[in-house]
């Protein structure tokens, strides 16, 4: 692959970042769907309202997923390191558009702050990448532990009848743990304690907000 221009990783980045945030995302895989054995949607409203401001937390969380691939990747040492982070940031799409339409599904709408949960977690990313490949591998790793948590949490929030929702967190958690598992295998150095509570730190301001707005 050959070296873009400065220009040209400006442009680049600014379409992604266009598509992360403005754009119906397109998944390359189907929507996760529960097993032929799952009883018909019955939620309540109180239910659907519950499902739909976890699922709107986990598109945010896919949102800033994307930006942080993304900002890693422009500022990646090596070709290798910056192919991986895309291929990652392409199955977390795919993640992004399950959610979208999971909310569309339960009529609700994203978090409208995604810009700036873009915006931060880009720079976040960038911030990672400039300290080398093996601190941006672990930052990556760290990255899917927490998430992995995370989608615990909610699998063990989420309405007992919300089947589809389940389906989707359950293959969204799947690849979380492939991706944590491959940046590990890459080189991943384990990340300082304090660096890791910041994260959560972090994370727990967006996941609150985004809860709600």
């Amino acid at each position: 692959m050959h070296s873009l221009s400065p220009l040209d990783s400006v442009l680049t980045a600014a379409d992604r970042a266009l598509r992360a945030v403005f754009a119906t995302p397109a998944a390359a895989r189907p929507l996760p769907r529960p097993g032929p054995a799952a009883e018909p949607e019955t939620l309540s409203a109180a239910e659907r309202g519950k499902s739909a401001a976890l699922m709107r937390v986990n598109h945010a969380g896919e949102v800033a997923a994307q930006a942080l691939y993304h900002g890693q990747a422009a500022f990646a040492r090596t070709p290798e390191l910056r192919d991986m982070l895309l291929q990652a940031a392409r199955e977390e799409a795919d993640h992004l558009a399950w959610c979208q339409q999971r909310l569309g599904e339960l009529d609700a709408r994203p978090s409208l702050l995604g810009p700036l949960w873009y915006a931060g977690s880009f720079a976040i990313g960038a911030v990672a990448a400039s300290l080398g490949d093996r601190i941006s591998l672990g930052f990556v790793a760290e990255t899917e532990r927490q998430v992995e948590g995370h989608i615990d949490d909610h699998l063990g929030r989420l309405p007992q009848a919300d089947a589809r929702s389940r389906a989707i967190l359950e293959a969204m958690r799947h690849d979380e743990i492939v991706h944590g598992e491959s940046a590990r295998n890459a080189g991943g150095t384990e990340l300082p304690a304090p660096a890791r509570e910041a994260m959560r730190a972090t994370s727990h301001v967006m996941t609150f907000t985004s809860y709600w707005v």
